[in-house]
């Protein structure tokens, strides 16, 4: 998922954005609600507001229209949550059901979130835990939880509104939202030639089952792809396999990575804890090193 910003005057700009994929859990209503979570995260990641948003559906002929009919709803109450109009879609034949939405957002040009453009200092703040795509891989192959799918599930389907709008009082300077590429491949973007970013796996939060999932081996594809995609971009120091593979892992309606002023740090976690929101100081925007990324243990 991609957001693009189209600046349409002095005071708008207009966000475009559009995602869609197949079930990542057996209920159609919470696949709906967490399809939709994910296709607006992105309006959120670039500073702006939800306006107006289309659906995009796949279905099998042959299946139950009333479970259509349930993604459907779960998609259209997380629309309302965001304060947007759903203003219908377009919906094709497919083998599997897949579903997301189109997406359009507004944002003043000069309050346009960028994803790499973090200042010397700045701490980065995580805003959602990691590790739903261990959990909910494994889950399908019974070996998970379910009090860990259960806290995956509530992690995908809240929107992240509420920690972007915790965020706009502060001193921002770069944003993005981690989804497939995983923790490290969204921070990878956040990067430039001009400095490093420094990680501290202790201070990450995750879901805790994930851990013990990816000490037994039962990791991803999409992560396997994430690590050898960025094995050349970063430094692991003292990070255990099993962290490192949290770090590497997919995430469907991920949290969002803020990098803030740190004077500005203590109050918006504080304000990210009063919303129920979990967070973290995750990393820190350092001076330029040999990789991109440097991963403390």
């Amino acid at each position: 998922m991609m957001g693009q910003s189209i600046v349409w005057g002095d005071d708008l700009a207009i966000i475009q954005t559009l995602d869609f994929f197949p079930p990542m859990v057996e209920d159609p209503y919470l696949f709906g609600k967490i399809a939709a979570a994910n296709a607006l995260s992105d309006i959120y990641a670039m500073g702006g507001e939800v306006k107006v948003a289309l659906n995009i559906v796949c279905f099998p002929e042959d299946e139950d229209p009333a479970i259509l009919g349930e993604i459907l709803r779960g998609g259209a109450e997380k629309v309302k949550e965001a304060g947007g109009v759903l203003s219908g879609g377009h919906s094709i034949t497919d083998k599997e059901p897949k579903y997301g939405l189109s997406v359009t957002g507004i944002v003043h040009p000069q309050k346009i979130m960028r994803n790499n453009s973090c200042c010397m200092g700045d701490d980065i703040i995580l805003t959602k835990p990691l590790g739903v795509g261990l959990v909910t891989s494994s889950y399908k192959a019974g070996e998970a939880s379910l009090e860990s799918y259960e806290q995956a599930v509530n992690s995908m389907q809240t929107l992240n509104k509420y920690a972007a709008d915790a965020g706009r009082k502060y001193r921002l300077h770069a944003c993005t939202d981690v989804t497939g590429f995983g923790f490290l491949g969204h921070l990878n973007e956040m990067v430039t030639d001009e400095y490093t970013i420094q990680v501290e796996c202790s201070e990450i939060p995750y879901i805790k089952e994930a851990y013990h999932l990816a000490e037994e081996y039962l990791i991803t594809g999409g992560g396997k792809k994430n690590r050898k995609y960025l094995q050349d971009k970063l430094r692991f120091e003292q990070v255990s396999q099993p962290m490192q593979e949290i770090l590497f892992d997919p995430q469907t309606s991920g949290g969002l990575l803020l990098s803030v002023d740190p004077r500005d740090t203590e109050g918006l976690l504080k304000d990210l804890a009063d919303l129920n929101i979990v967070s973290s100081k995750v990393a820190s925007v350092i001076s330029r090193q040999d990789k991109n990324m440097i991963i403390l243990g």
